[in-house]
């Protein structure tokens, strides 16, 4: 006959389920920052998920007007919420003419970098386009790093609503005069601007008729004073020039 075991007690137990021996890690994530209200939203969301841990951000900026892609935010705007948030932020630097071949080049050589990091996912405030999410998780499929979409499918009318009411402020700093009349840059992302805007608009403007640059919310430690100056048209969209208040 063996030895006889001990009883094994309610403390023993207790003991093995909270021993780091079979702890769940928790998933490194990676941020894909636009500077506006959907980014900003979408990370508010995953910094609420207990399984996964946000360690960093990663923005797209035009390297020759020293602004970030479409949302026109200028690159000392961009490190304030990087240290608003207490993330450190990586910068993917392509030229105003930016080829499909440099941009992939790029991301691959931010993807490396993350993976090299232990970045097992990345984040994305993508709200229902799919082709943009299909491109998105195919460029990360090689890498085994996962695609994640916390604001995916979710009713844009509620949404915009849903941003404001946490207490997500932005302004509207890009709009394309196709969708929008140019009155609307440089205004306050509120419910009166989503009243004003025409019946054909997205509330959160996924299908580009326009952009934002988030300056409070409940993530940052402070809010980011700003003033906004000129709009200006470039490109075929209408740009509000919106930098720190001194």
């Amino acid at each position: 006959m063996g030895p006889r075991l001990s009883a094994f007690t309610t403390d023993d137990f207790s003991n093995l389920i909270s021993s780091p021996m079979i702890t769940k890690s928790m998933k490194k994530l990676w941020m894909s920052w636009s500077s506006g209200k959907d980014s900003a939203f979408a990370l508010a969301e995953l910094l609420k998920d207990k399984e996964i841990e946000v360690t960093g951000l990663f923005t797209t900026v035009n390297e020759a007007y020293g602004r970030v892609a479409m949302h026109s935010t200028r690159l000392e705007l961009l490190k304030r919420q990087a240290e608003e948030l207490g993330l450190p932020l990586e910068l993917i630097l392509l030229p105003a003419k930016c080829t499909h071949e440099l941009y992939e080049d790029r991301m691959r050589t931010l993807i490396a970098k993350a993976k090299a990091e232990g970045v097992e996912a990345m984040g994305f405030g993508d709200l229902y386009l799919q082709d943009v999410r299909d491109y998105r998780e195919a460029q990360l499929a090689a890498s085994g790093i996962q695609a994640i979409f916390p604001l995916w499918n979710k009713p844009t009318n509620e949404l915009a609503g849903e941003i404001i009411a946490a207490g997500f402020r932005a302004v509207i700093t890009c709009i394309d005069p196709k969708k929008l009349p140019r009155s609307f840059a440089g205004r306050l992302f509120d419910e009166k601007a989503i009243l004003d805007f025409p019946g054909d608009v997205d509330p959160c403007g996924e299908n580009g008729e326009f952009h934002s640059f988030v300056f409070d919310s409940p993530n940052f430690k402070n809010l980011i004073s700003i003033s906004i100056g000129e709009v200006v048209e470039r490109e075929g969209f209408f740009f509000a020039d919106v930098y720190p208040s001194i």
